[in-house]
């Protein structure tokens, strides 16, 4: 049977945004082609005629998923625009955050993975690293945009390690320890 070209277009996009989810679970490598498609609810021939390969695919799904980090960091601020760092962390130096393997940080669920990929899955990693940088940026500004700027990247770097070092370890109470540790020097490079 064919498929009109805005089913077609459907198809695309949830074949994306399964995968978005699917890759941050399991890793670029832990899932093949044939289980993505079967997630989306289509077959494995279907792939071929929307992607031209699967780091294709890829690169389309690591920039939905760093897309929607953003808009979770943006709907955070939205609910506390007084104090929109303390709004991120929140959420994202929680046991919840740390759990949410599918809709969690890509950076955090696939960032040593996308460092072993092509160009164009590395372009979308570093597109919403860039617009992550930029938000904390503005957040704590300041007169040099140097010092905003170098304060955005500790945060940055702060923030993703330990969640990737909570989710590394079985001790619950070790997990915690690491957020509550990067929380403390967020407010800290925050404050000064």
């Amino acid at each position: 049977m064919r498929v009109s070209r805005i089913q077609a277009a459907e198809n695309r996009e949830t074949v994306i945004n399964v995968a978005s989810r699917l890759f941050r679970e399991r890793g670029f490598d832990g899932i093949g082609l044939k289980d993505l498609m079967k997630g989306a609810g289509l077959t494995q021939g279907a792939f071929y005629k929307q992607f031209a390969s699967k780091e294709d695919l890829a690169a389309q799904a690591s920039r939905r998923a760093m897309e929607s980090a953003t808009q979770r960091w943006s709907a955070a601020t939205a609910a506390n625009p007084e104090n929109p760092v303390d709004a991120v962390t929140s959420f994202y130096l929680s046991m919840g955050h740390r759990g949410e393997r599918m809709d969690g940080c890509p950076v955090v669920a696939l960032g040593s993975d996308a460092a072993r990929q092509g160009a164009e899955v590395k372009a979308s990693f570093e597109a919403g690293i860039r617009e992550y940088l930029e938000m904390l940026g503005s957040w704590v500004g300041g007169a040099d945009n140097d010092e905003a700027g170098g304060k955005a990247k500790a945060i940055l770097s702060t923030m993703v390690g330990a969640v990737l070092l909570s989710r590394v370890v079985n001790d619950p109470d070790l997990a915690q320890a690491f957020l509550d540790a990067a929380t403390d020097q967020v407010r800290a490079a925050v404050a000064a």
